[in-house]
This record gives C-alpha cells, structure tokens and sequence, in this order.
C-alpha cells in the first residue's frame, strides 16, 4: 500500500482532505461544503458537529479501503476560532463565528495594558473584536459565565481538530500568533494580560512536532495543526531556502492576505491602523502581514454589477484579458467605487454604475480598486531596506487574470509568480510531517 499524509484543510466554505505521496503529489482529495447552523445567540456558525463526523468518517473509510498506508495526519484551518473545553474533554460552546459581533467593552482590558494602540502594537493585533481569538476568550469569560465556569481547556481550531484523534491538548505557534491578541512580539511569549484574567493555555511548539496515536486500530502521527495562511508559505519557504532573493505571497481567498517573511523591523503603530499585522512561522519567526477583507468586497459588488447589468453572477469568468484597458484605468487611477473607506457591508458606491457603459468597464474598474489596496498592503509591509524580486498569488485570485495583469502592470520590476504546488495551505501542514513517512 502507498504510504500518505492525510491532510484536513479547513475553509470557511469549503472543507477539504487530501492525501499527500512521498512525493507531496495529491493522491487523492474529497471536498464538501455544509449549511451554517444557529449558535446560543442565533448568530450563523459552522456546524462543528457535522464536520467533526466528516472528518472522522473520511480517516476510517480511507482505513477500510486498504489502498493507503495512513503515516501521519495534519489539519490547517481559518484562524479566529476557539473550542472550548470541560474537564471531561468535551465541547462546551458552538464553533463562534469569527464575524459574529460582540457587544462588549474592550477599553478595561486595553487600558490595564497601555491603552489600545500600544497593546494592538505590542500583540501585532490590531483591535478587530472577534477576530482577535484571544478577545473571544475575554468576551466568553465577561458575557457567558455559565459557558465559562466550565471551561478547563481552550485550543484553537486546528489544534481541536488534532485532539480528536490524539487527545492531546496542544498550542503551535502560527495559531497564537494570528490576530489573536494573546501572544506579545516584543518578548515572544504569551501576553501577561492572560494571567492577570486567569487564562492558561498550553505552550505552542515547534510545528514538525507530531504525536503518535492509535486510530481505529492503526499508529498514525497526528501532527497539531496550523493556521492555513501561516501553512500557506511553507512551501515557499522551503524552495527559497538557498535563495538571496526576497518573495511576498498574497494568500488569496475572502481575505487577502499579504504575507513578508522577510521583514526584520518592528511593526508601527501607522501599520497597524493600516491593517497590518504579523503572523508567525512554525518556528516561531514574525511574518510581517496586512491582511484585508477584499474577496468579500469582490463578491458582494461582483453581484450588484451583475444584477445591474442582468447578466449572470459569474460572468466575470467570461470575459477576455484587456490590457490596453487594464493600463487605461491605470493611468486615471480614480478610486471610483471607493474612494474612501470600505464600508461595513462592503458594498461600494453603486450609484456610479449608471455611468459605466458596460459591464466589462465596470468590473475592470472594480478590480484596479481592488488590485490598488492589495498593491498598497505589499508597499506598507516592505522594510526600508529590501530586495524583493517575486510576488506569489495562491488562491482563487490567481486564476483572475485581470487582477494579475494590474500587478503586473503597477509592479514591473518584481516577477508576478504562482507557486507550483496547489492547495498550498495544504501542502505546507503535509510538508512539517514529512519526517514521519519512514517511522
């Protein structure tokens, strides 16, 4: 039987596995979607029970089925998301949605630690509510205390996905260092504000760590898990290793996310109003990162031009590569659908539709406003000294090939590149368990 590598990639929308050769070619995938339930506030949140089955039952078919030798298995999930535990080792609240808003005050805990800006700055946080995990901690323990009082155990989502098959509590370190709010750069190490509300969390480790396991009957590494946009670079990581050159990845999907593993200089107060951030490596290195919300906007206002236009939602699929009217709306440069802020709902200024004359116009400049704050994102997260040379687009934003031809076209002396291996969130939590091929 081939020995592989399960890995479990879990998106907002889709939720994937795939089996991984000693190669690191995809021997085989599944994907499914489902329906988004209820939490206790009626707020939409993933159904945790539905895809705690799935997974389980995909590990014992692929079992059954005796085509496989199962080696190890990792998880790489979205980030802003806790499971929280009772003594017994059971779930205690539903999988909260990260968008989930929160009605609560943060200014106590800002102010107990220097005030909002230096705390944003010193977690490589900026205050974005719940997608701040560590502030889902805080907001559960002030809002639910009959939720709270049973806790005995917080993992983030991939390492909860690991417990279920090791029954290991564990922490690494791409998860506590995501936006979470909990993880202090300038000392890297956990934050104090943690202790000071009585807050214990398991200590990350390196990432190629696994756990040996018996599953339905059989040995199997269970590796802790990652977030996907940390696991997202490893490949690249690997392949640049002998390389003086420097890259950035755009991670793209609903947000787009920037990513600099490269950057040696300390994240400033101006990057952080700016939405800029830090991930880190499973190693335990800063990943200097801006990340914004601009699939969301794609999608949204994707469909109002379709509706505006009564074409079909994805007609954007259909039309053909532009340059000369790429470069056009490049030399006007005229923020037309935003030219301030994004709105909460993402949807831009609809009433300049009526001054497009085509529904090829109309998303072409669409995209210039979305490519013109990616390019903005990748400027504010360069040191001042740098010599970067190629920037990657993973995601689904690399198969838009008028995105690409804006970068292309406001970035001329960088190469737009995509990386070679697919689902590269995936492939890089495959790549940390290759040293359990041969145990």
């Amino acid at each position: 039987m081939k020995k592989v590598i399960a890995v479990f990639d879990i998106g907002k929308t889709n939720k994937k596995i795939f089996l991984f050769d000693e190669g690191f070619n995809v021997v085989y995938t599944n994907s499914i979607r489902f329906e988004e339930v209820e939490d206790d506030d009626n707020d939409p949140c993933d159904d945790i029970e539905s895809i705690e089955t799935w997974i389980q039952t995909e590990i014992k078919t692929i079992q059954d089925q005796n085509d496989y030798t199962i080696k190890a298995i990792n998880f790489s999930t979205h980030g802003a998301s806790l499971v929280y535990l009772d003594k017994d080792g059971n779930r205690i609240t539903p999988l909260y949605n990260y968008l989930k808003p929160l009605e609560i005050d943060f200014t106590p805990l800002y102010n107990t630690n220097g005030g909002v800006e230096e705390f944003s700055r010193k977690t490589a946080s900026p205050a974005y509510g719940m997608l701040n995990s560590g502030l889902q901690m805080y907001w559960l323990k002030h809002s639910k205390p009959h939720f709270w009082n049973k806790v005995d155990a917080i993992l983030h989502y991939p390492q909860y996905l690991s417990y279920l098959f090791s029954k290991k509590q564990t922490s690494d370190f791409t998860s506590v260092g995501a936006h979470t709010a909990i993880w202090n750069y300038d000392a890297m190490q956990y934050h104090d504000w943690l202790t000071d509300e009585g807050i214990h969390l398991p200590e990350p480790k390196p990432g190629k760590n696994a756990t040996l396991s018996v599953v339905n009957g059989q040995e199997i590494y269970i590796g802790k898990g990652l977030h996907d946009s940390s696991s997202s670079i490893i490949p690249l990581l690997e392949s640049h290793q002998n390389s003086n050159s420097e890259f950035v990845l755009l991670s793209t999907g609903t947000w787009i996310i920037c990513m600099n593993p490269f950057s040696k200089e300390t994240l400033t107060a101006n990057q952080l109003k700016n939405d800029c951030l830090c991930f880190m490596t499973p190693d335990k290195k800063q990943i200097k990162s801006s990340m914004q919300f601009l699939g969301r906007v794609h999608e949204v206002n994707a469909i109002a031009l379709s509706k505006h236009f009564n074409v079909g939602k994805s007609h954007f699929l259909e039309l053909t590569l532009n340059k000369t009217l790429c470069a056009n709306i490049l030399a006007e440069s005229k923020a037309t659908f935003f030219p301030n802020e994004i709105a909460s709902d993402f949807i831009g200024d609809l009433d300049q539709l009526n001054n497009f004359e085509s529904y090829e116009h109309a998303y072409y400049q669409l995209i210039f406003e979305i490519s013109q704050r990616v390019h903005q994102g990748i400027k504010r997260i360069l040191d001042s000294e740098n010599n970067l040379k190629d920037v990657y687009i993973s995601g689904g934003f690399n198969r838009n090939d008028i995105f690409v031809e804006y970068l292309t076209q406001m970035m001329p002396k960088q190469n737009i590149q995509f990386p070679t291996g697919k689902n590269a969130s995936a492939l890089g939590a495959a790549m940390l368990m290759k040293d359990y091929f041969n145990q």
